[in-house]
């Protein structure tokens, strides 16, 4: 398993997310019960059956099998401890710093993952509250439904559950299972592999009124308190803080993932059992989710089930936006955003990743027009803040 994980030269967050789990089955596997509920114990459980319609699995000893997943990633930017140090005290409460849909198909053949924006202005339903009230339906940014939803209590699972809700009343999609990512995690997880290695291009200097945080140009090796703050940084000078928008902090956050993932692998972690057990036991520390994906042995599953995905069937989709009428600081979607939604709950592949009929196969046919096809298969962004152009993004060091 470890020399298979080694090929892979993966650049996406799914491949993250399935490195960790295989690599948490293969401790399991040498050292026994023991250390599967270590691992148990680490993982926080966000049980929101009975405050969000979610569909219930057909078998829920094996709650992965026979159906396409949609997983909904929350990362949530509490602030506390070196958070708060870092990011400021910004306006108070919780909300949903990054928000990822992540789908993997029935057939386990391919994974689509569509981030949603923060700043997206949009209908949220109603949700119910911790303390037994529920909040009316509201118009705002898409990560204030995580805020509301969490109440004076701030709450997880009750802030879980509203996302989950504004999800699906948006999109149409069944939210399958979720999971919640407390950003402070990422601390521990780049101090136990050592710090992150990344090349930047130009400095990076964030706005003191959002904290303090700078990192010079070249190579760097992040910290863990290095790494959240280059993760929440968005206002500023450098690799696109300028803008002041989500978008292009998405393009970082990618990038840090990317980073981290070819450091993982160029490093034999997933051969090192003391690091790999420690980079585990973080991650797996920093999250809360659904019973199913809280429990180490269904997710081993699970990853068992997709360890054979080629990594070009692991698309990033972006989400058609344009800025919004009422305030130029936010987005809203357009319409091309329904014909995702509607291929994820369809369980329908993204253009340029069908499926062959058998029949239907050429190989140096003619076809100059079919070859132009696909080859246009992207469209031009509507996104009202251009990401930073590919040489202003921070990247993998040459060796």
């Amino acid at each position: 398993m470890p020399r298979h994980l080694s090929n892979q030269r993966s650049h996406r967050v799914a491949r993250v997310v399935t490195l960790f789990v295989v690599g948490a089955v293969t401790l399991v596997a040498a050292a026994g019960a023991a250390v599967y509920l270590d691992l148990k114990d680490e993982i926080g459980v966000s049980d929101v059956s009975g405050l969000v319609d979610v569909p219930e699995p057909a078998d829920p000893d094996d709650p992965f099998t026979g159906r396409s997943l949609n997983i909904l990633l929350l990362g949530t930017d509490l602030r506390g401890g070196e958070n708060t140090e870092i990011a400021g005290a910004g306006d108070g409460g919780m909300r949903s710093d990054t928000t990822m849909l992540v789908h993997i198909s029935g057939d386990r053949t391919r994974i689509e993952v569509v981030s949603i924006p923060r700043d997206s202005l949009v209908e949220i339903p109603s949700c119910e509250l911790p303390d037994g009230s529920e909040s009316g339906a509201s118009y705002g940014m898409f990560n204030s439904a995580f805020t509301i939803g969490g109440g004076a209590e701030e709450d997880l699972t009750y802030a879980a559950a509203c996302a989950i809700s504004a999800v699906q009343s948006l999109t149409d999609v069944p939210v399958t299972n979720h999971m919640v990512v407390q950003m402070d995690g990422v601390v521990d997880v780049a101090d136990a592999l050592g710090g992150v290695r990344m090349c930047l291009p130009e400095p990076l200097v964030q706005d003191p009124a959002y904290g303090r945080f700078e990192l010079p140009a070249g190579e760097q090796t992040l910290d863990g308190r290095q790494a959240i703050g280059f993760l929440r940084a968005r206002h500023g000078t450098g690799l696109g803080l300028e803008q002041g928008s989500d978008l292009t902090r998405i393009a970082r956050q990618q990038a840090f993932v990317d980073s981290l993932v070819r450091q993982v692998l160029d490093q034999n972690v997933v051969t090192n059992s003391p690091q790999l057990y420690r980079t585990i036991r973080a991650v797996l520390g920093a999250i809360s989710a659904d019973p199913s994906l809280a429990d180490p042995a269904a997710l081993a599953g699970l990853a068992f089930s997709i360890r054979d995905i080629d990594p070009a069937s692991i698309v990033f989709t972006e989400l058609p936006v344009v800025a919004a009428p009422t305030d130029p600081n936010r987005v809203v979607w357009t319409e091309d955003a329904a014909a995702i939604w509607a291929r994820l709950a369809a369980d329908e592949p993204p253009p340029g990743h069908e499926t062959p009929a058998p029949d239907a196969s050429e190989e140096g046919g003619s076809g100059g027009g079919s070859e132009g096809g696909s080859g246009s298969s992207a469209t031009p962004s509507n996104r009202p803040d251009p990401s930073p152009s590919p040489s202003l993004l921070p990247g993998v060091c040459a060796d």
